[in-house]
């Protein structure tokens, strides 16, 4: 039987930025594995208004979602809400005019895919996994084992205790989720080791981003630079 197990927490909220070798850029890095400038990684990145980064590709794929500002490279701009995924081999050379605030997943996407470029707000809100709950599916590909959601919980909302054989990460975006381990607020990053199990739920109400399937072994930041 799967069993109830403290998640991996790093709260972002709490952390320095660190500078990245391109200027203007930063990062928050909540998971690394690898060589420094291009191992596996999940972080918050924050572009300065007019901050460029150099043409460069993406092994394994790239997944970021856009929490402030607008994002740009020479395939289009990404106002806040955009979620994107880059697939294996792509490439390209972002900025921003305005400045924005990114979630970042590299090297966690491998195989052949197609690209996804959606806005959250486009998309319908569907019923959830449990009563009073609601989602967005940002991705959802045929032939991979990745889903990836945008979920609300309402004020006094609960989800009920449930498996995730598989392993899950949520980033909470707005609000405040709660489970048996306890209290995460705005921009902390949850790991849910496979064969864990929780019952979460929301005093306050709170929109999560929500990834299962597909999950690496966690590695904790070895650096921040």
């Amino acid at each position: 039987m799967a069993a109830s197990a403290e998640p991996y927490v790093a709260d972002a909220a709490a952390m320095d930025w660190v500078e990245s070798p391109a200027g203007g850029v930063a990062r928050k890095r909540l998971e690394h594995a690898g060589a420094a400038e291009s191992g596996r990684v999940t972080s918050i990145v924050r572009y300065r208004p007019g901050a460029r980064f150099p043409l460069h590709q993406h092994p394994e794929g790239e997944e970021f979602l856009v929490l402030e500002g607008t994002f740009s490279d020479e395939h289009g701009s990404y106002p806040a809400g955009t979620y994107v995924l880059n697939p294996h081999g792509s490439s390209h050379a972002p900025y921003t005019r305005e400045g924005c605030v990114l979630f970042v997943k590299l090297r966690q996407y491998p195989g052949e895919r197609e690209r996804v470029v959606v806005n959250a707000d486009d998309l319908p809100w569907l019923p959830g996994r449990a009563d009073g709950l609601t989602q967005r599916i940002l991705y959802d590909p045929p032939g991979h084992p990745e889903q990836v959601r945008l979920v609300r919980i309402p004020a006094g909302g609960r989800a009920g205790m449930h498996d995730h054989p598989d392993g899950e990460e949520v980033l909470v975006l707005e609000g405040e989720i709660a489970d048996e381990n306890g209290r995460y607020g705005p921009l902390c990053w949850l790991h849910y080791r496979p064969d864990s199990r929780h019952a979460p739920y929301s005093d306050t109400g709170c929109l999560l981003y929500v990834r299962t399937g597909g999950l690496t072994s966690l590695e904790p930041p070895d650096a921040q630079g």
